[in-house]
């Protein structure tokens, strides 16, 4: 395994930090999109668990995010998240040659990654969806949009709800690449996005893997169950796993998701 961190320019210039973990004898690439004030860094696990399967893994944070240029959790454009999803894949599609290349979203990197496969069809072999925010059933920030000044922030409190386990909680709560604030902006382009990809959920064509906890507290596990019945593809999965929260990938049943994750991808190389 070979681990390689740089930046990336997206679309407007904007740097964003870029991470590459490369596997012996590689089979496939993933590219993994985190979620709201998280950062890449929290995908280590899944990363290992992929680069041991055969899986170059390509990660990067959103802007206004961790190690990112860009105003701190900001976004006056939801089509903004979607173009840096893009810039990332065509460089793992770049440099992959005759490799698929797959993408795993999660939370609002969900919602960005299920976007891009909206928006860009056919471009990647396989998308898997982690409690993606594809639509706002759990009304998590209030009814949207908020009709507050631009550039007003409110304190993260996703904290409590990410997971069942403590530990990740606190770790979560004390890392200092977490951001702590979310700007006003952020949701109201995220409620425009989400209004967007309903409208044009028959666009989404790709095989897609949706996974989510039912006992999610951020993001409704009904949003899954809508956007899987709303798309067009004929290769689609959905679980809904009893008893776990938000962060699928961190609970401690965590390493059946992950095989979930990855066997699915392999089914699909």
């Amino acid at each position: 395994m070979n681990h390689s961190e740089t930046t990336i320019k997206s679309f407007d210039g904007t740097q964003l930090y870029f991470s590459k973990d490369t596997a012996e004898d590689a089979k496939a690439a993933v590219v993994i999109v985190h979620g709201l004030c998280e950062h890449a860094g929290r995908y280590d696990e899944l990363t290992k668990k992929l680069n041991k399967r055969g899986c170059n893994v390509y990660r990067f944070d959103h802007r206004g995010h961790a190690r990112s240029e860009g105003k701190r959790t900001f976004y006056s454009d939801f089509h903004q998240i979607i173009e840096d999803v893009n810039v990332v894949i065509d460089r793992a599609l770049q440099e992959s040659s005759n490799l698929p290349v797959f993408v795993i979203g999660h939370s609002m990197g969900g919602f960005a990654t299920a976007s891009f496969g909206t928006k860009y069809p056919g471009k990647v072999k396989g998308i898997v969806l982690s409690g993606a925010l594809t639509r706002y059933n759990t009304k998590v920030a209030g009814e949207l949009p908020l009709d507050l000044p631009t550039g007003t922030y409110f304190p993260n409190d996703l904290g409590s709800g990410v997971c069942s386990d403590p530990e990740v909680v606190s770790a979560y709560t004390s890392d200092p690449l977490v951001e702590k604030q979310i700007s006003v902006d952020l949701f109201n382009s995220l409620g425009n996005g989400v209004a967007w990809l309903k409208e044009h959920a028959k666009q989404f064509v790709d095989p897609v893997l949706v996974l989510h906890g039912a006992n999610d507290g951020l993001v409704s596990e009904q949003d899954s169950r809508e956007f899987y019945g709303d798309i067009a593809s004929t290769d689609k999965t959905l679980k809904i796993y009893a008893h776990l929260m938000h962060e699928i990938f961190n609970e401690p049943t965590r390493h059946e998701v992950i095989e979930e994750a990855i066997t699915w991808i392999e089914k699909h190389i």
